[in-house]
């Protein structure tokens, strides 16, 4: 592995740089540590489960009602990030770190938190149709269970992955490796068994999953979904500190963009080292994944002796 890599890795493991996936994992930790904490006092207090239920996690839960969700909008987007239960907090932060981790390393950083959200927001919309526009479950509607966690915000993230670059593979072993449809199939199974077939909890999945292909398809055809994101956040973040301005391109648009010849392009020099690594990450992640250069690299390497 070249040190540029174990720097990345490493960066990502650790969390600097703003990491997006540690932020996710954090807040979704602090909101169970509330909503336990929340429990706790209750039941110090005297109070039954099920008044905690009533009382605190109907309104971080999206109901099944229109009427009801209509005086608590708010939970379109909290619910995504709630666990109450240990055991379920620690499986989705793993399947989190799994499918994000890769995500970075294959979309890059910003990408994470807008498909995660947008994947929550989809599975949320859906839950909600899905119950109110079949008669037969909207006559159940009173016995449905509120949506809570983060599972259609998981599936979004796990099909986005998936959708980047099929051909990866996790190298588990020194000889065996796992593809990584193969791990999102095993999430599916799994999330899918949870959910105890609920029609509109698996509606929600479905919605989450097909969220993240859309995101992924449109970044493919130049339409980035999470730009927007990117945007009111560096806006905001100038807004509160103007000593740190967020400038766009801006070696591009000083020295480029009035200039009718063609910039320095570098040529690389061909080493064994350097077609070895391409070869390692096309092997992973499919020629698809190189880049201009890198494809160009490699028709050099192919006429030239090493």
């Amino acid at each position: 592995m070249s040190l540029l890599q174990q720097n990345s890795r490493k960066r990502i493991l650790l969390g600097q740089d703003g990491n997006s996936l540690v932020l996710l994992i954090i807040f979704n930790i602090i909101v169970y540590i509330l909503l336990n904490f929340t429990k706790l006092v209750y039941s110090i207090n005297n109070g039954a489960e099920g008044v905690f239920e009533s009382q605190v996690l109907n309104y971080i839960s999206v109901p099944a009602q229109p009427s009801v969700f209509a005086s608590r909008p708010w939970t379109l987007l909290i619910y995504m990030f709630s666990h109450y239960k240990l055991l379920e907090l620690i499986s989705s932060m793993l399947w989190l770190w799994g499918f994000g981790y890769i995500f970075q390393n294959l979309a890059g950083n910003r990408k994470l938190i807008p498909v995660y959200l947008y994947g929550g927001l989809a599975g949320s919309v859906f839950f909600l149709l899905i119950i109110n526009l079949i008669p037969s479950l909207r006559e159940n509607g009173n016995n449905t269970y509120p949506l809570l966690g983060s599972g259609p915000a998981l599936m979004a993230l796990a099909v986005a992955t998936t959708a980047t670059a099929p051909q990866y593979k996790l190298r588990l072993l020194p000889k065996f490796n796992v593809p990584l449809w193969g791990l999102a199939a095993v999430f599916v199974i799994i999330r899918v068994g949870t959910v105890g077939g609920n029609p509109g909890h698996i509606g929600a999945l479905v919605a989450g999953g097909l969220m993240g292909y859309i995101f992924i398809w449109q970044l493919e055809r130049g339409n980035d979904w999470s730009r927007w994101m990117v945007d009111l956040v560096h806006w905001a973040d100038d807004l509160f500190r103007p000593e740190k301005k967020h400038i766009k391109n801006p070696t591009k648009n000083q020295l480029f963009y009035k200039s009718n010849q063609k910039p320095f392009e570098k040529t690389p020099h061909v080493t064994q080292q350097r077609v070895d690594d391409l070869l390692d990450k096309i092997h992973h992640k499919g020629y698809s994944s190189l880049t201009e250069d890198e494809k160009d690299f490699l028709k050099k390497a192919s006429t030239e002796e090493l």
